[in-house]
């Protein structure tokens, strides 16, 4: 655990870093509203990444070196994987999170468009075909296989562990909940934080339930590239 935590620290740490050094050179400079550049992006994104994957390589060599594989589960393990979990994935896109946040736009009639702000903040930068590619490598590969390591494999694994030692009754529930607010929590969108926490549930328990990552990749990367073509198509 604290491990995951110093990992996940670093990762923003050198997240942040890399935007900097990074803006100067496209001439990004953090204003409100501005297009962030894909350049500033993707160094966003790396960063986070080297911070989460040496956290799951420091803690798979804690653990006695067997690798990401035998130890977190970062595998493809039957011919379904990929079409179950990209039908969860589009399935949580298209109905879970808008059934999750139906009571609300009862009431505020704007919500549904902050909700998708993130997502074209990420990608208001994307005009061309060349850069879709890049977005969605970033956004719909990188980011499901890097997150699905982190929080389902090293985060997951490590707070059943943890609770199993106190109350093995309550470790996979508890697990499963603790590691789906944390993933909705480190993508900093409070508005957002409902239906990322509602679908890290749905990973977590993909995750468990096959002892394996390649199902929640898949639908974690059909959840982001659903999004990612939706706002660009539209614009």
């Amino acid at each position: 655990m604290a491990s995951a935590l110093i990992g996940f620290a670093v990762g923003y740490l050198l997240s942040a870093l890399a935007v900097v050094v990074v803006s100067p050179l496209t001439g990004y400079h953090f204003k409100s509203g501005e297009t962030i550049p894909l350049g500033v992006l993707a160094a966003s994104v790396i960063g986070l990444w080297a911070g989460l994957v040496g956290t799951a390589l420091k803690v798979s060599r804690d653990l006695g070196g067997a690798g990401l594989v035998r130890d977190f589960g970062l595998r493809v393990g039957a011919w379904w994987d990929l079409p179950v979990g990209a039908a969860v994935g589009l399935a949580s896109q298209y109905g879970l999170v808008r059934v999750v946040y139906l009571p609300f736009e009862t009431y505020d009639h704007g919500l549904a468009h902050r909700i998708g702000q993130p997502a074209q903040n990420d990608t208001s930068s994307v005009h061309t075909s060349p850069e879709l590619v890049v977005a969605l490598l970033l956004l719909a590969v990188g980011a499901p296989i890097v997150e699905e390591l982190f929080f389902r494999g090293v985060l997951l694994r490590s707070l059943n562990s943890a609770i199993g030692a106190w109350r093995p009754r309550l470790a996979v529930p508890l697990s499963v909940v603790l590691s789906a607010g944390c993933f909705a929590l480190a993508h900093f969108e409070a508005v957002q934080f409902l239906g990322l926490a509602c679908f890290g549930v749905v990973l977590a328990v993909m995750a468990w339930r096959w002892d394996r990552l390649g199902p929640s990749i898949a639908a974690h990367a059909a959840f982001n590239a659903s999004a990612v073509i939706s706002i660009t198509h539209i614009r």
